[in-house]
This record gives C-alpha cells, structure tokens and sequence, in this order.
C-alpha cells in the first residue's frame, strides 16, 4: 500500500492490537466482529496482527519507532561541544598568531 501526499495514517495503541488478538484467539470472535467493536477503521487490519503474531508473539506490537542507537547520552552531547569548542579555540589561536 502506498502513502498518498498528506496521507495520515490511523495508529492503533499496543493494547488494542493486543486484545483484539486475545478476542479471536481466546474468545473465538471473527475479525469482522472484532473491527466493529473495537472500531478499526480497516478490515484486513486484524488479519495483518494475527499474521503477526503468529510469527513473532508479543514482541510484534512493540513500538519500534525511532532508532534507539541514535540516543546520545547528556555526556556525549558535552563532549562533543566541548570538542567543538577547543577546535574553534585552536583556529582562534592561529588567527591571533598570524596577526600579531
């Protein structure tokens, strides 16, 4: 399925996907039972969960979104300004040198 321009897509909290999953495994409910109850929007959407979580359990409705290698530490961020800082200090030095 492609994105439109301006498309937004509807996000379904971990807990709905979750206990839609619990009402057709546990409570035998049929998918188009489930998306009227629940009030999802798409049909097949139930469909594409049990798909899955058939293949990954739980850990398929985890929130992945972001990169969490990407999060820096308070520290790094400060060593890298203060790395920044003492190269701008240096290229001042050359500057005052060359001039006086």
């Amino acid at each position: 399925m492609s994105a439109k321009k301006g498309q937004k897509f509807k996000h379904y909290p971990e807990s709905l996907k979750v206990e839609a999953i619990r009402l057709h495994v546990d409570e035998g409910w049929s998918y188009s039972k489930i998306t009227t109850h629940l009030d999802i929007h798409d049909k097949n959407r139930v469909k594409v969960w049990m798909k899955k979580y058939r293949e990954k359990g739980q850990a398929a409705f985890e929130d992945r979104r972001g990169d969490p290698h990407r999060a820096e530490t308070e520290q790094e961020r400060e060593l890298k300004r203060l790395y920044m800082e003492v190269d701008v200090l240096k290229k001042w030095l050359l500057i005052l040198n060359r001039e006086g």
